[in-house]
Formats: C-alpha cells, sequence, structure tokens
C-alpha cells in the first residue's frame, strides 16, 4: 500500500472509513490519495443539460474521485451574477456531491468590451474572473480590466488564444490537418496570446493562472516567466499527455478538442514540463457531450472529451512510464490545483481519501463510464487504474 494522504486529511476520516481502508489495502497495492481537485470541467449546467447535469457530472466527479470541481464562466447564462452563484454551489453540492469553485466572468457577457462587476462577484464567492476562450476588442480593454481584477485581489484564469491566427481552425496545423483537408490551428496562436498576457501580467502584478497548455513554445514561455518571478501558475489537461494529433486520422471526432491535440514535440515537451514543475498542475477539461454532437462530418461537430472516467487510469500511467513519481502525480492532481484555486483551507476542512488501484483493468464502455458524456477516444479501450472507493463526507 502507498499511503499519500497527510495527516491531516486522516484525522478527518470517521474510524469505520479507516478501518474499511485497512481492510481493503490489506495485502494489495493500493494508493491512498487526498479527493482530486480539478481546475477545468464543463457540467454541462446551466444551460446545455442535453450533454449533462450537475447530478450526472457531479455523480461521475465524485465516482472518479474529484471532489472539488472549477468551472469556466461560460454557461447559458454566463455567471457573471455574483448573486447567482451560492445557489449554484448549493446545487452543485446537494444534486452532484461536489464543492463547486466558479470563475467569474471578466468582461461583461464575455464579450471582451467592457469589465464585468467583478466586486459583484467577489461577494458572491467566486475564486477567480476569466474570459474563458474568448477574445479581447483590443488590447487596452485587456490591460484595463486586469488592473481592474488587480484592486480586487482576485486571479485571473487564461486560457491562451490568438483569434485572428486560430480562426475557424479544427485541429493542430501540421501533416494530419494538411492531409485529411482541415483547417489548422497553428501553436503559435496559443503562444502569441500567451506572451501578450504574461506581459500584462508583468504590467498589473495581478495573479495570473493558465490553463491547457499544449504545445512546447508555450512551456518555454512559461518556464521564462517562473524564472522572471512573475506571479503564474499554469496547467495541462490530462488528455495531452497521452493524445497526439495522430489521434485524428480517420476524421475521428472523439479526438476534436479545443485546444488542439498537438504533435509528439508538443507532447514531449508537456512531460518534461511537468516534471521540472513548470507546468503546476493537470486538469480534466472534461467536456461531457450527447451522442448526436460528434456525429456531424469532423468539423461541424461539437469539440470536446469526457474525462472524469478516464482521468485515473492515464494518472496511472504517468506513474508507470515514470514520467512522474506517485509523490508528484499527488502535487499536480491535489495539492497544488487547491493552491491554485486558493481553497487549501477548505480542501483540508472538507477531508476526504481515495483508494486507487493502480493495476486494475477495465474497458472503456458506454457502462464502464459514469458522465453522461460518452464522448471519449478511449472508448472500447482497455485501460488500467482506477478509483475504487471513495471516502467523503
Amino acid at each position: 500500500m502507498h499511503d499519500l494522504l497527510p495527516e491531516s486529511f486522516k484525522k478527518s476520516l470517521p474510524s469505520t472509513a479507516t478501518a474499511q481502508l485497512a481492510t481493503l489495502t490489506a495485502d494489495r497495492e493500493m494508493w491512498v490519495l487526498p479527493p482530486l481537485v480539478d481546475l477545468c470541467a464543463r457540467l454541462r449546467e446551466p444551460g446545455q443539460q442535453q450533454h449533462g447535469t450537475l447530478i450526472s457530472e457531479g455523480r461521475a466527479a465524485r465516482g472518479n474521485g474529484f471532489l472539488h470541481v472549477v468551472i469556466p464562466p461560460d454557461t447559458n447564462p454566463i455567471l457573471e451574477n455574483g448573486s447567482l452563484l451560492k445557489g449554484l454551489r448549493e446545487r452543485a453540492l446537494e444534486d452532484g456531491g461536489i464543492y463547486l469553485h466558479i470563475l467569474g466572468a471578466l468582461t461583461e457577457g464575455l464579450r471582451g468590451d467592457n469589465p464585468s462587476n467583478i466586486a459583484g462577484l467577489k461577494k458572491g464567492g467566486c475564486i477567480a474572473v476569466s474570459n474563458a476562450r474568448q477574445p479581447f476588442a483590443n488590447d487596452l480593454v485587456l490591460l484595463r480590466t486586469l488592473e481592474y481584477a488587480a484592486t480586487f485581489g482576485l486571479k485571473v484564469f487564461f486560457y491562451p488564444d490568438e483569434p485572428s491566427l486560430s480562426g475557424e481552425g479544427v485541429a493542430h496545423e501540421g501533416y494530419i490537418a494538411s492531409y485529411h483537408g482541415l483547417q489548422g490551428i497553428p501553436w503559435i496562436a496559443e503562444t502569441v496570446a500567451l506572451s501578450k498576457q504574461l506581459l500584462m501580467v508583468e504590467e498589473t502584478g495581478i495573479a495570473a493562472h493558465f490553463s491547457q497548455l499544449s504545445c512546447k513554445s508555450s512551456v518555454e514561455l512559461m518556464r521564462w516567466a517562473k524564472d522572471k518571478g512573475l506571479p503564474v501558475t499554469c496547467d495541462v489537461a490530462m488528455h495531452q499527455l497521452y493524445l497526439t494529433d495522430d489521434n485524428l486520422e480517420g476524421f475521428n471526432a472523439q479526438a476534436y478538442v479545443l485546444p488542439p491535440l498537438r504533435s509528439n514535440t508538443d507532447q514531449q515537451a508537456l512531460r518534461r514540463g511537468l516534471q521540472d514543475g513548470t507546468i503546476d498542475a493537470i486538469c480534466s477539461h472534461h467536456e461531457p457531450l450527447n451522442a448526436t454532437a460528434k456525429k456531424a462530418p469532423f468539423a461541424e461537430s461539437t469539440p470536446g472529451i469526457s474525462n472524469f472516467d478516464t482521468f485515473m487510469a492515464l494518472a496511472c500511467q504517468l506513474v508507470r512510464d515514470e514520467i512522474l513519481t506517485l509523490e508528484q502525480l499527488v502535487d499536480k492532481i491535489c495539492l497544488n490545483p487547491a493552491k491554485i484555486a486558493g481553497i487549501s483551507a477548505q480542501y483540508e476542512n472538507t477531508g476526504g481519501a481515495i483508494l486507487v488501484d493502480p493495476n486494475v483493468e477495465w474497458q472503456v464502455t458506454s457502462e464502464t463510464m459514469l458522465s453522461n458524456g460518452k464522448n471519449t477516444p478511449f472508448f472500447a479501450q482497455q485501460l488500467q487504474g482506477r478509483v475504487v472507493e471513495t471516502f467523503f463526507v
């Protein structure tokens, strides 16, 4: 047994749970870990309940070890009214059994032209603000909006993308996209936006988190920013560590995601960034979709991968492949995300534990997936490693 549960979490467990853990882990190679913290997931409610609900995706999150989940503001309606946030958090806990942490909209309606009511959002309990993947009208708006957010001491979450370069692209700009006749998204679309945003962070002094980096140059830029002492952190989506644009072969819409799956060179750089600490965390980037969303031709289908159910298997693979040690993995998927989200105290107080069997083999099917979304490029594959028990209040 590998017990990576901090002492403060052990104290929160009832004696019955402690006894059950001892029984389950006797003479077996199991991992006892703190609950997972996800820095980006879309639960589809409010506004897109045809794909998922707080009940369905909360159940999927909880069953796969996630107790704390951060959602971006691009729901319907957009999360820009601070008075609505408390009710959403309460429903997530009551209906789905998870602690929801909300990114408020950085600009009105995410239109990128005027700051939102950031004071109201902070009062409503948002943990940070973001414009999701929506562009800003111009750089001056971005600068002034960051200055405004800085006055409230709120962190900003960025999802770097320069729309004038990514355009209507649907795949990484490279051989696979060209061969299939798909409009490409060059890696520079991410790094141009990231460069600009890092300079804005340096100018305003605002704390910033950069989510879902996908390419080598982004890792290099983040390394530079950290060496310079900027108040920045970043994450990568789990699927980027095991999928590349090769998985788009045959117009596989299940592998259509934004930011796109990139080259093997980019993937190796992301892995090195994890190892050396440049990349602080791994998120799920969970985006459940109903069956019809992926049935259109590739470019007309809806981007997104349902990731809660496969997350731990890929996490176990990172340890087996010696990309991360188990201790490093816990930092990347539990402790660091809690720090980045600013919820460490709540995380420790809520406590809990998960039991992972890193060797159990299972097939990804509609029956073995808890999420409403069955949209995954891992469908029908045999994976190894899964959360087998959760001990949550």
